[in-house]
């Protein structure tokens, strides 16, 4: 029986089926019955109320197109971590636990950057300290840069519980 929770992660379509958003299945039902929104898929059942029951939707599209400047991914320590693929990036070790590491650190200048953020474990970090690689004699297994802002990448995440989104974000 699948998970007919209102909290559920619903995928939101501009109005040229350009993956724009995520938002929650009551969120979704709510713009589809104010005519702001028209389901596309519905690979969830139904909800029932007391006198009325809805589709569950995991695919929404927007009737009117809405001009939004192009997405960024957001520089955090979850997308640092997430970009380098929960690895330290200078021992190649897959760790829970991992750290953000200045590769040029802060007060020799560096930046808080996608270009100057890695992930490090704890180990390395503290090895390498608040010198600059030089110095530390280490190495990068990879040169740090912005991931890209695709929708695979921005709603990526997803995917793994919403198999139908597929097509809609693989396009783009």
């Amino acid at each position: 029986m699948p998970d007919l929770s209102l909290t559920r992660a619903v995928l939101v379509l501009n109005a040229n089926f350009e993956p724009i958003n995520v938002c929650s299945t009551r969120r979704a039902i709510n713009l589809i019955l104010s005519g702001k929104a028209q389901l596309i898929m519905n690979g969830r059942g139904e909800l029932k109320s007391v006198n009325r029951s809805f589709p569950a939707p995991s695919v929404i599209r927007l009737e009117a197109m809405v001009r939004r400047p192009r997405l960024r991914v957001r520089l955090t320590k979850r997308e640092v971590l997430r970009r380098d693929n929960f690895t330290c990036q200078y021992c190649g070790q897959r760790t829970s636990v991992l750290t953000i590491d200045h590769v040029i650190p802060r007060r020799l200048g560096g930046t808080h950057s996608w270009e100057n953020l890695v992930a490090a474990c704890p180990a390395c970090n503290h090895r390498k300290g608040g010198r600059t690689l030089e110095q530390s004699q280490m190495r990068l297994l990879a040169s740090p840069c912005e991931p890209p802002s695709s929708a695979s990448y921005l709603f990526g995440r997803h995917l793994s519980d919403n198999l139908e989104w597929g097509q809609f974000i693989n396009g783009w």
